[in-house]
């Protein structure tokens, strides 16, 4: 076995046996540092946004306060896979006829979610101002988050670019189908070579085992270590299930419709992952969501 398969054979069978490491009694919301993930993918179709909201339910089970961010302005669906039927949506508040706390529902396990409008294509590409209304207006929202997770829409529109670019952490999710696996290495190249982003996270969806998720991983880690000067952290695999069709159909979360399947243990563990992970307290370099929280957090540890 050579270095690299080593390296994530080690890295396989420690995401395995994550779990949570803190005790949500002792969190302390004043000096809660808010984490944002945008998770995004080059490709549509690779389950992106069952993702998101899967993890975010995960996490909240575990006693964190999170919040979705549906940034697919045009064609939203994160309200459809919840079953949720929100009066407003971001459109209303780009539009300055609502500010976000209206806008605001919640969700299954106490998950906040900010849904988009779908049908309209007005906010598609955000100019200047309206970016800065957001962040200023994410900054001035009462709740304190653990966790930000933000659904971007597929593909490599400058809204895409844009909320990687302000996120802390990009998330990419991709499967095994070699289309899938040439879009999110195109999209790490653009962010990359265009946006100076370094650090990438991968999970890999819809995987028959955990061998097939390592080979993705290594196949993008030869091709980015040869290209381009990047890091890609494995953060684990989502089993493919049939479960969780029925899940979708039923606009439910599988984690809740079915707690006790293989799926959702995928999905427990990457939530033990996330918490795992090293907060960052230092901004990318560019602007990022509740960047003036990460400097005051890391000012005070």
């Amino acid at each position: 076995m050579n270095t690299i398969d080593q390296e994530m054979t080690d890295q396989a069978t420690t995401l395995r046996s994550l779990r949570a490491s803190s005790d949500p009694s002792t969190d302390s919301g004043k000096d809660r540092a808010t984490r944002v993930y945008s998770i995004t993918s080059g490709k549509g179709g690779v389950g992106k946004t069952a993702v998101t909201a899967n993890t975010a339910v995960a996490l909240s089970k575990m006693g964190k306060k999170v919040l979705i961010l549906d940034a697919d302005l045009g064609l939203a669906n994160i309200d459809v896979v919840f079953g949720l039927a929100p009066k407003y949506n971001l459109n209303h508040f780009f539009a300055g006829e609502q500010e976000l706390s209206a806008i605001l529902v919640e969700g299954p396990s106490g998950v906040k979610i900010l849904p988009a409008g779908s049908g309209v294509q007005n906010f598609t590409r955000l100019d200047s101002l309206q970016k800065q209304r957001l962040l200023d207006g994410l900054d001035l929202m009462h709740n304190d988050f653990d966790f930000v997770l933000i659904d971007t829409e597929a593909g490599i529109s400058e809204n895409v670019t844009y909320f990687n670019t302000a996120a802390q952490e990009i998330l990419v999710v991709t499967t095994p189908d070699p289309t899938a696996i040439t879009d999110a290495y195109a999209l790490m190249k653009l962010l990359s070579t265009q946006y100076h982003e370094k650090r990438f996270n991968l999970v890999v969806n819809q995987v028959q085992n955990d061998e097939e998720a390592l080979d993705v991983y290594r196949k993008l880690t030869m091709v980015s270590n040869r290209y381009l000067d990047i890091s890609i952290d494995f953060l684990g695999s989502i089993p493919a299930d049939r479960q969780m069709i029925d899940a979708i159909r039923k606009q439910r979360v599988i984690v809740d419709l079915y707690p006790a399947s293989r799926i959702t243990n995928a999905f427990n563990l990457l939530a033990g992952t996330l918490c795992s992970e090293q907060i960052t307290c230092e901004p990318k370099g560019g602007i990022q969501f509740f960047w003036k929280r990460i400097l005051d957090f890391g000012g005070r540890n």
